[in-house]
């Protein structure tokens, strides 16, 4: 049975979220599989053009509804189910838009959900993380019924551009709720990358001492264009925003680059970088687990380090 595998795409802005190439990278993996993407937006053309060009693509299915505007689950849930009807595979990212679309996919179609793809052993044979990843299971799915699952993006590179998928537009009928709607939208505009899409990111942790000293992360991560992240002993003390947490009960990254400064390692914020290209760490302490698998390992005090490092970096 040949695999028909639907990847529902993140977009903001009119932007096609990199998370996409990299759900479209997963799903190559299975063989012989048909991958199409599905656009929902009040306009996907633009968006669709860029998901047009991802190879391994064969169709992009546009879904034009004014009620698409923002990214709601509640809404986009039962169109996604429709569109589906004729897949055996539905797809989507492990981020915040995928955890939480995928499960209320899954409870509208009757199936489980299975989460954070890490690699492709079949069709309906998958790897994927446990016990903060310390351990990777191998799960198995049930191939008589439609497999909902989140693919871990940290875990896969992109697909390459260069495809040239044929774009249509979908006319879907379903039955939107009303008890979900778009209030409003509060966003730190920082004009840094986005933390789980950058290729380079710095973060600072508790060694940090406060707020104020924090800047100094901001003024490192600018000058080299990078994202800016923290440890959850910094967000807990209060010295960075939530949304900056990395690790496991935050986000799950894979820069090219990641910078940690004054960051122990503890397994929980180890979990999520384990997938970055290079990891260079400042700490003052020779013991710190952080440099078990840093790159590179820096020892000394971060405020003699950094401005150091700034000053290279100008």
């Amino acid at each position: 049975m040949v695999a028909k595998i639907l990847i529902v795409a993140e977009h903001a802005g009119g932007k096609l979220n990199p998370s996409t190439a990299k759900c479209v990278a997963c799903a190559s993996s299975i063989d012989g599989a048909q991958i199409d993407i599905a656009v929902f937006a009040t306009d996907g053309a633009a968006v669709a053009a860029e998901a047009a060009k991802i190879q391994g693509v064969k169709t992009v299915l546009t879904v034009n509804n004014a009620a698409n505007a923002e990214p709601l689950a509640a809404v986009l849930a039962p169109q996604v189910v429709a569109v589906a009807a004729n897949y055996t595979h539905v797809f989507g990212p492990s981020t915040t838009f995928g955890k939480d679309l995928m499960p209320r996919v899954a409870a509208l179609l009757g199936v489980g959900q299975l989460s954070d793809i890490a690699a492709v052993e079949g069709a309906y044979k998958f790897r994927r993380p446990v016990y903060a990843g310390n351990a990777i299971i191998t799960v198995e799915a049930p191939q008589d019924k439609k497999l909902v699952a989140t693919v871990r993006t940290a875990s896969f590179q992109a697909a390459a551009q260069g495809g040239s998928a044929g774009v249509e537009v979908a006319n879907v009928s379903a039955s939107l709720p009303s008890h979900t709607r778009f209030v409003s939208r509060s966003a730190a505009a920082t004009g840094r990358p986005d933390l789980q899409t950058a290729a380079r990111v710095v973060s600072g942790g508790r060694a940090l001492g406060s707020a104020d000293n924090f800047k100094i992360i901001f003024s490192l991560a600018d000058k080299i264009g990078a994202a800016v992240g923290a440890s959850r002993a910094a967000v807990d003390a209060g010295y960075a925003a939530n949304e900056l947490q990395v690790g496991q009960t935050g986000k799950i990254i894979a820069p090219e680059l990641y910078v940690a400064v004054g960051i122990s390692g503890a397994i929980q914020h180890l979990t999520g970088i384990k997938d970055a290209r290079t990891i260079v760490a400042i700490n003052k302490d020779t013991e710190a687990p952080i440099f078990e698998v840093a790159d590179i390992g820096l020892v000394g005090d971060l405020f003699t380090v950094l401005p150091e490092l700034e000053r290279v970096a100008g």
